[in-house]
């Protein structure tokens, strides 16, 4: 029997163009693999595989008659915190566990139009608010390298369907590292776009000006396939930028591998990364990646940028305060969860979010609140905004001195699933992370190498606009090696 989950999207594509197999047989083999082994992740929150095989049936009619789209009939998930007309659309809480959305996302929309074939939405932290896809109220996603650990959030749903073998390709939305810590944790590829890149338009808010939709994949390759209909201008969200196409696949497809195919590229190393609370297996791992950039022709300069526990403090108020005022719309009147029996308004009100809300959606709801108080707004909110401001100003300057910036992705490798951790503890997994979202400049995660036993990713960081320049790379990088080849032994 044929492994199609085996295969690279790329194989699929050309698999499917040369009429080796079909759509639905492609289609019915991720869904027996999901049948036979997601309850041990629990990835999915909602199949919809009958829907699938639909689509699957009718790209297969589609092909015969001529449609020549490269992605007609490929397989691939959601997170579901982007709009699915006609299907349960949850963002991971109890708030929202009956809600159909009327209407698709636009990156839905972009993705279903290319002919990719939707196999469901997948698990993630409530609301995209955690490090580790243990607060969805549909219990936590386990990660495939080893089913005691965690595979990072809060798109982890999306990174252990992808890293399992149960879809080739999946969306996953980054508000501070969503997307670039699962990824590491899971061993697999995310790339955050830059902010305005891919539209808003139908994705779940967390914090408006931090959250963007990505994707993930086993390679760059197969990100970019996927990130290749996501991306353009939409007019239906305001923070969407009017720029010119482009072709992540043709550019990655036209790169040159051999040689010393990184000459002239410079990468910048910045000691604020390699600080404590670096694991020193982690660290070593970086550190090899970094020479193998080196030996394929790149130069790595030393570069400043902001201290991470000041990017840190400055996420943690800002995203806050932009969720406290997001999620006010959930208030147990409009749609979502309502409690029984409200003796009054007020009652409807606070017990509805009381009980809708997880315990992590409500202490960021608290801390943003706080920090938008009459009496606090000046000494916190305004401040922190005025500190993300010399963030990009301080990218800006170290991007003088190279084209782009590695760095750890995450300090440690995936911990245990129900570790006895502070919340402050789990929030210093993303301190690599989140002062690429405060600028808002496009990064990814490919995976390194193993400490301990679980996998490693370093983090590229470019410019704005450079997703293509970031793909490129990091594809040279695998082309190389086979770190990202590399699966866990699920069977």
């Amino acid at each position: 029997m044929t492994q199609f989950h085996q295969l690279s999207v790329h194989e699929l594509v050309q698999g499917l163009k040369n009429q080796s197999f079909s759509s639905t047989e492609l289609t019915e083999h991720f869904i027996n693999r999901i049948d036979s082994l997601d309850g041990q992740i629990n990835s999915f929150i909602t199949k919809d595989f009958e829907n699938a095989l639909a689509q699957a049936k009718l790209a297969d009619k589609q092909r015969a008659d001529g449609d020549n789209r490269p992605l007609l009939g490929v397989p691939m998930a959601h997170k579901d915190n982007l709009c699915t007309k006609g299907v349960l659309t949850t963002a991971g809480s109890k708030m929202l566990y009956n809600f159909v959305s009327p209407y698709d996302a636009t990156v839905v929309q972009n993705i279903a139009n290319s002919g990719f074939v939707s196999l469901g939405k997948l698990n993630m932290d409530e609301f995209a608010m955690g490090s580790d896809n243990e607060s969805s109220h549909f219990g936590a996603v386990h990660n495939p390298w080893d089913l005691g650990r965690v595979p990072g959030g809060s798109s982890g749903g999306s990174a252990a369907a992808v890293a399992a073998g149960f879809v080739p390709v999946a969306t996953g939305s980054d508000t501070g590292g969503s997307i670039r810590q699962p990824a590491s944790f899971c061993g697999i590829t995310g790339i955050k776009p830059t902010y305005g890149r891919v539209s808003r338009y139908g994705m779940i808010a967390y914090a408006s000006s931090l959250d963007q939709a990505g994707t993930f994949g086993k390679s760059a390759l197969d990100c970019a396939y996927l990130l290749d209909p996501m991306s353009g201008y939409d007019n239906k969200d305001a923070t969407s930028i009017n720029r010119p196409s482009e072709d992540y696949v043709a550019d990655i497809l036209a790169t040159a591998t051999d040689g010393k195919p990184l000459a002239g590229k410079k990468i910048g190393v910045a000691k604020a990364y390699f600080g404590a609370g670096l694991d020193s297996e982690v660290e070593k791992s970086i550190r090899t990646a970094l020479a193998k950039y080196e030996e394929l022709g790149a130069e790595i300069v030393e570069v400043d940028i902001t201290d991470p526990a000041v990017t840190l403090a400055t996420y943690y108020l800002l995203a806050p305060a932009e969720a406290s005022s997001n999620l006010s719309r959930y208030d147990g009147v409009r749609f979502g969860y309502r409690c029984e029996n409200p003796k009054d308004l007020h009652d409807l009100y606070t017990r509805s979010r009381s009980e809708g809300f997880g315990a992590e959606v409500q202490r960021r709801i608290i801390m943003g609140t706080y920090a938008l108080s009459a009496g606090y707004f000046d000494a916190y909110y305004t401040k922190a905004q005025k500190v993300r401001r010399l963030i990009v100003e301080d990218f800006k300057k170290a991007f003088e001195k190279c084209d782009i910036i590695a760095s750890p992705t995450a300090p440690t490798v995936a911990y245990k699933l129900g570790e006895s951790l502070d919340p402050a503890s789990i929030y210093l997994g993303d301190v690599y992370t989140i002062g690429v979202n405060l600028a808002g400049l496009p990064a990814l995660s490919h995976p390194v190498g193993m400490a301990n036993g679980l996998p490693v990713g370093l983090q590229l960081i470019g410019k704005h606009w450079a997703e293509s320049e970031l793909l490129t790379t990091a594809h040279i990088y695998q082309a190389n090696t086979k770190f990202h080849q590399d699966t866990p032994n699920l069977g």
